[in-house]
């Protein structure tokens, strides 16, 4: 279980850092909408994943420490 915990937060930090980055380059580039979604929200959908990331990663570390 520990180690699905640890793969689901690797894999949403790494999806989350990359939407960030397409939202902050999309939104610089001046283009307010990209595949059909507002920059902000996809920004925002980027943010979430990296917070359910950091909380994946806290659970594993809780789960180890016992």
């Amino acid at each position: 279980m520990d180690r699905m915990i640890m793969l689901a937060g690797n894999i949403s930090a790494l999806l989350g850092v990359l939407l960030c980055i397409v939202a902050g380059l999309a939104r610089v580039a001046g283009f307010h909408v990209a595949s059909g979604f507002a920059t902000m929200t996809l920004f925002q959908v980027g943010t979430a994943l990296l917070v359910l990331a950091c909380l994946c990663k806290l659970q594993s570390l809780l789960v180890r420490s016992r």
